[in-house]
């Protein structure tokens, strides 16, 4: 979907339509959660801090997150899925990839079902998606984020190695800031540049990514649409509204955000054996620590022992913003479908 918080409240909301919007907290401590298109013209994205972008876009229009809407919302959009195929693995509220190698509606061409999906999309929502086809996953999300927003962009078979060739390298999936600074430095800009690199120099300087990106740059995926996908962990964490840096205010921090924990753990039935301490600086630095092998008492009392302890391992000595708890590593697994080649991603 394009910029679907935004949009969403934009759709429910005329008065904010054709205006900067950002879905999240409007004071200092909060983050941008969505922008509107409208808001990004000026360099607003999300995950931004709240105060940085309202020196970026003076303008700028707040509204609170609903996520229950947004839940609802997607549900919708699921529904729309389930009329061409229930080979559907969820990536977010906003975005699935879609199987449709063998489809309800009988078409022969994963365009005309796109092209279909995008229409109903706007007819029965009011909202817009952008669509993306090919024969892997790789492929598909490249695609569908090509021409956005209302875009629908097709890569062939026969066409997949010219269209890498020429995509930057932080397109690719998996690559981020700091392995995108890596590959610069190593010359590598392109599909292109990416393709003249064996699979043993890709190991030696991206170790177990390597190989992805080796294949990636040669238009291969191999990984199929899961339509049931295996929980493999369970976590919240908390914005401060002011930076903590006291002891007392470090342990009583964690006591909230694992109180939090172990209700979400209830509700979702998820069991874990590794719990994971997060904390972000006032510098926005991060630091993490974690502990495997915990007992299956996931109450916050039982909890709280080890997530004293991993505070204690992190030797916090700085103003703290962010604080969040995961538990992980689950040791409950399932049966997951037969998988089949990827045509669609929405």
């Amino acid at each position: 979907m394009d910029a679907f918080y935004a949009s969403v409240e934009q759709r429910d909301n005329p008065s904010l339509k054709g205006k900067p919007i950002a879905v999240g907290r409007a004071d200092g401590r909060g983050v941008v959660a969505a922008a509107s298109y409208e808001a990004r013209r000026f360099g607003i994205r999300s995950a931004m801090s709240s105060s940085k972008a309202r020196r970026m876009c003076p303008q700028l229009i707040f509204v609170d997150c609903r996520f229950d809407v947004y839940k609802a919302v997607s549900a919708q959009i699921h529904e729309i899925f389930h009329e061409y195929t229930d080979t559907i693995e969820p990536i977010s509220l906003d975005e699935a990839f879609l199987d449709v190698t063998e489809n309800f509606s009988g078409h022969e061409l994963a365009v005309d079902i796109a092209r279909e999906i995008k229409q109903k999309i706007r007819e029965r929502l009011g909202l817009i998606a952008s669509a993306g086809v090919s024969y892997n996953k790789f492929l598909a999300k490249i695609a569908s984020d090509y021409r956005k927003p209302d875009g629908l962009c097709v890569i062939a078979p026969q066409h997949a190695q010219e269209f890498i060739s020429y995509m930057p390298v932080e397109s690719f999936w998996g690559v981020g800031p700091v392995t995108a600074s890596k590959m610069h430095a190593l010359g590598i800009y392109t599909g292109a540049d990416l393709l003249k690199f064996s699979m043993p120099e890709l190991r030696l300087h991206f170790g177990k990514a390597g190989p992805q990106y080796y294949n990636f740059a040669r238009g291969i995926d191999e990984r199929p649409v899961e339509p049931y996908r295996i929980r493999k962990s369970v976590g919240c964490e908390h914005t401060l509204d002011h930076d903590i840096s006291t002891s007392d205010e470090l342990t009583e921090t964690l006591a909230r955000v694992a109180t939090e924990l172990s209700e979400r753990l209830a509700r979702k039935n998820f069991k874990g054996n590794t719990l994971t301490l997060k904390i972000r600086f006032a510098d926005f630095t991060n630091l993490s620590r974690s502990i495997s092998g915990i007992a299956d008492d996931y109450s916050a009392e039982a909890l709280m022992p080890t997530a004293i302890q991993l505070l204690e391992k992190a030797d916090v000595n700085k103003p703290v913003r962010l604080m969040g708890l995961t538990l992980s590593s689950s040791i409950k697994t399932e049966e997951a479908g037969d998988s089949r080649q990827l045509l669609l991603d929405i």
